[in-house]
């Protein structure tokens, strides 16, 4: 298995939808080694071997091209070796020269490859080694750049990566209609597997911590709805059209508080706009958050909105669903696909996602029915489902590529 993170080292859902994967793989049977491009301790790993493809640390597995000189990399981590300075592109050079020398000695069932950082090293097994390939979406570059065109390069790697794989595992309905109509892949190559709930959330102990956020705690006292959102600040989210129909909502009904949990590039732009759109009494940032903080958010929240321009899947929704959030999700969701006690409406069309928030806190009865109805929903896709479908397709895989 070919990742780029694993929890606790991980900056998003893809290494958490990794590890519950590889865990539930493990659980039917199947040997794992999980390569990953960095050196550190993973805890509650050793179902599975992990292979560090070189010695760095986490935080450089993305290269480190936001600074621009080693005199301004030198302010910041004294003493660092001017080699140590490398782009996501050379990473992925050591990455693949690893797993090119390790299949020199070692010869996989199957090598499974998740996302583009790691097609690269995928097609090397495949060609080099004639191992089959089995290549993983969680997301394309279409998805992380809006569906606007984004990085030449990666769709270069992409398009290689999803023409050089024997099978495709896409996350939704959504992505595998993106990797058809995009990369033109025949859809009879590519099989559909829905993520599951992190298994730590139904299994960790969690006791809200009133103290945290009291402010929060004190307008829902008064009666105020809670909003909110969880991800990154990017052209992905819209996170902007979110903002606007906060604007149109309050306008309305002003005990609405909206929560942006979160960070990234578009953080000045959404925190000018709620000025400039008159809320910024009503929108709170919190920056980036994980653990229990996060879940905190998720307790106090009594909405939760997935504006995203298009989402593969969205393991937010799941997490939210499982604290009891009603659900408002674009119809551009992966994660739309298999909840249906949600309310959707499309990304662009601000004006009825203001009119849903406003439905739902307007109407206590309303409310109640989504709580109780996600509640069941979300539960119903397992990591042991998910574990035996694509058990299922690595068995075909294999078996067809021994016929050839």
């Amino acid at each position: 298995m070919l990742g780029w993170e694993l929890p606790p080292h991980n900056s998003g859902g893809l290494g958490v939808a990794c590890l519950n994967l590889a865990k539930a793989l493990s659980r039917q049977g199947i040997s794992i080694e999980f390569v990953i491009p960095y050196d550190a301790k993973h805890p509650d790993t050793d179902f599975m071997r992990i292979l560090p493809a070189t010695h760095l640390d986490p935080i450089y597995r993305y290269g480190n091209g936001s600074y621009s000189s080693l005199e301004i990399f030198k302010s910041i981590i004294p003493n660092i070796d001017e080699n140590t300075l490398m782009s996501i592109r050379n990473v992925q050079k050591e990455y693949c020269e690893y797993v090119e020398k390790y299949l020199r000695t070692h010869h996989p069932d199957a090598v499974h490859a998740h996302d583009w950082l790691t097609y690269e090293a995928g097609i090397i097994a495949k060609k080099n080694h004639n191992i089959p390939l089995i290549a993983h979406v969680h997301a394309t570059e279409f998805d992380r750049a809006g569906m606007h065109s984004g990085n030449k390069l990666i769709h270069e790697i992409e398009y290689e990566g999803l023409m050089m794989a024997d099978r495709i595992i896409a996350v939704s309905e959504t992505t595998k209609r993106i990797v058809h109509d995009k990369y033109r892949i025949p859809l009879s190559k590519i099989d559909v597997v829905y993520n599951s709930l992190d298994e730590n959330y139904e299994k960790n102990n969690y006791d809200f911590d009133k103290k945290l956020y009291r402010y929060v705690e004190n307008l829902k006292s008064a009666s105020y709805t809670i909003v909110s959102t969880v991800g990154r600040f990017t052209l992905q989210k819209g996170l902007p059209n979110l903002m606007q129909a906060a604007a149109l909502a309050i306008s309305k009904n002003p005990k609405l508080i909206f929560i942006f949990a979160g960070n990234g590039e578009e953080l000045n732009e959404l925190i000018e706009m709620s000025a400039d759109l008159g809320i910024a009494k009503n929108v709170i940032f919190t920056g980036f958050i994980r653990g229990k903080k996060l879940r905190d958010i998720y307790t106090l929240t009594d909405i939760f909105v997935m504006s995203s321009v298009s989402e593969p899947f969205g393991l937010t929704a799941l997490e939210a669903a499982h604290h009891g959030d009603v659900l408002i999700l674009t119809k551009q969701s992966g994660v739309s696909e298999i909840i249906w006690s949600a309310l959707k409406y499309d990304y662009w069309d601000k004006q009825k996602l203001a009119n849903e928030i406003l439905a739902v806190a307007d109407n206590p009865a309303l409310r109640e029915s989504l709580q109780e109805n996600v509640q069941t929903e979300y539960r119903k896709i397992s990591w042991d489902q998910v574990a035996k479908k694509c058990l299922k397709i690595y068995n075909k895989t294999i078996k067809h590529k021994r016929n050839d």
